[in-house]
């Protein structure tokens, strides 16, 4: 290749690999199939409200990921469905996704809220003011689905569970949405409460709301390194590298994969994605170990490495499926 043309084709590469998926993993398909049975039954009419829903799962397992890719997959429909514009001849806009910062409380979610449709009566007016102009843009653009990305942080005081709760009851019953939240314990918010709290506003959350999660991947059973396996396939197709062959990661790194991320997905897609940009700019153009060990992955991945490498190395626990079964995958 000439220089120019080689430069533009690894800049292309580098934004593909730092891109790669969604792949559809089990845990994501389950969450899907369970989040289209929530959003597809919420066809209540104005005074009834729509079930919730609570995506929880600690950090690196693809919950913000799964969540964006089912929003597209929504999004996509209700356009094809009903078209770009609403019968009033706005646009419209099937979703809508928030994602908070530190310290956030209600009254800067409503602004979020109106700043994502654009409203201009965003930087003046009370709490009440913002929500209803919130209500108001929910409405003129139908939308139909609200993701809240890490609701973890909400501000925590001690009046605040309460407030966030009612905060989401309002929002459920006033808007036009189902809402999606999406976090890491959300039960100490308040928002899954225990039935039988003593708090009506709690429990009623709580009734309405259906908690989905998301788990590691695990090699303990032949299922499980399947699905290991069939996850690091789909990875090995979508990797550009001048000198790739089949199994470079699917046989060859299988078991080193799975001890440098412990069957974090979100770890996974860092440490391939490095590995990538390594090869390219090195121009080893190969996933190999002596490469991927020189890769610098996430502190939570690298932490619990120690222990899974030694179990992986003296055979107490390994990725491999039969050789036979490995090729019809």
């Amino acid at each position: 290749m000439a220089d120019d043309i080689l430069a533009a084709y690894n800049v292309a590469r580098r934004v593909w690999h730092a891109n790669l998926g969604p792949i559809r993993t089990p845990q994501l398909d389950e969450v899907h199939e369970d989040m289209w049975d929530i959003v597809d039954s919420n066809q209540q009419d104005g005074e009834k409200a729509k079930g919730g829903i609570a995506l929880d799962a600690l950090a690196g397992l693809g919950k913000t990921t799964t969540a964006l890719a089912f929003a597209m997959a929504f999004h996509r429909r209700e356009i094809a469905e009903k078209g770009e514009l609403t019968r009033a001849g706005q646009e419209r806009h099937p979703v809508c996704r928030i994602s908070l910062n530190g310290n956030t409380g209600m009254r800067d979610l409503n602004r979020a809220l109106m700043e994502f449709f654009a409203h201009p009566g965003s930087r003046r007016g009370t709490a009440a003011d913002f929500q209803h102009r919130a209500l108001d843009s929910a409405l003129s653009c139908e939308c139909r689905l609200l993701v809240l990305d890490e609701l973890h942080f909400l501000k925590r005081s001690k009046t605040n569970r309460a407030e966030v709760s009612n905060q989401l009851k309002t929002i459920a019953n006033d808007f036009p949405v189902t809402l999606v939240v999406i976090g890491i314990d959300l039960a100490s918010l308040g928002l899954l409460g225990d039935i039988g709290s003593g708090n009506p506003a709690l429990d009623q959350t709580a009734r309405r709301t259906t908690l989905l999660t998301m788990k590691p991947f695990t090699v303990k059973t032949a299922q499980g390194r399947r699905q290991w396996r069939n996850m690091l396939l789909a990875i090995e197709k979508r990797v550009v590298l001048a000198d790739t062959f089949p199994g470079m990661i699917a046989d060859e790194l299988s078991d080193y994969l799975f001890a440098r991320t412990t069957g974090h997905i979100g770890s996974l897609m860092t440490l391939i994605n490095r590995g990538c940009q390594r090869a390219i700019r090195t121009g080893a153009e190969r996933l190999d170990r002596e490469l991927m060990d020189r890769v610098k992955n996430d502190a939570g991945a690298e932490k619990a490495r120690k222990e899974l490498e030694a179990a992986l190395e003296t055979g107490r626990m390994t990725t491999r499926i039969a050789p036979g079964r490995a090729r019809k995958q």
